[in-house]
């Protein structure tokens, strides 16, 4: 391996970074924040590397951002349930798993987030259009061209590069830069995620 590989790595990262909408994330975070107050369920999900940013950033809601606060964020990572995945993609079909479970739960200005790198996950693509048709606010995290979810989206955060790995990283970066905005401005200067992470990290 070549240490310039590894730099050339690097560059797209940062290179990406550079053409992120960052105003497009500001109305995410916006959004978020008023789904809070209306106490609306914010859904998160995706495949693969995807799936697991989903799952990443649901925790990061739930214990970090939320943390001390009396009005929380509704949030749900919709590849978390995993017999109730196998059980949908063995009795209908895998393009069903996510649709299905917002026909159970979305509510009307719910938030439903669909991660994509490709942006043509067709499990993704249908539950964006279904909770497009039920009234939600729908957010498209992508990558590439953006995919279909790219024009299905009322929001569309999109890492503008033909590389998954690059356009994962973008988005857990983008996440992770959401999660220091909110809890700033939820609780200023004191962003503490508990006392024995104080401690670990002192």
């Amino acid at each position: 391996m070549k240490k310039t590989d590894l730099n050339d790595y690097f560059e797209r990262v940062s290179e990406t970074l550079k053409h992120v909408d960052t105003e497009a994330v500001t109305r995410l975070v916006d959004r978020i924040l008023k789904a809070r107050e209306s106490e609306n369920t914010i859904f998160i999900f995706g495949n693969g590397g995807s799936g697991a940013t989903a799952m990443h950033i649901t925790g990061d809601f739930l214990k970090g951002i939320s943390y001390g606060l009396d009005k929380r964020f509704r949030v749900q990572c919709l590849n978390d349930n995993i017999p109730g995945i196998m059980a949908i993609s063995n009795d209908l079909t895998y393009e069903e798993i996510f649709i299905e479970q917002l026909k159970t739960f979305l509510h009307r200005d719910d938030v439903v987030i669909g991660i994509s790198g490709s942006g043509n996950s067709a499990n993704v693509v249908k539950a964006m259009e279904y909770a497009r048709s039920k009234g939600a606010y729908t957010v498209a995290f992508c990558g590439y061209k953006g995919g279909k979810i790219k024009d299905i989206a009322d929001l569309v955060i999109h890492a503008p590069i033909h590389d998954m790995e690059v356009t994962e990283d973008i988005h857990v970066i983008i996440f992770h830069a959401i999660k220091q905005v909110m809890m700033k401005e939820l609780k200023g200067n004191n962003c503490s995620m508990g006392s024995t992470y104080d401690e670990r990290v002192r």
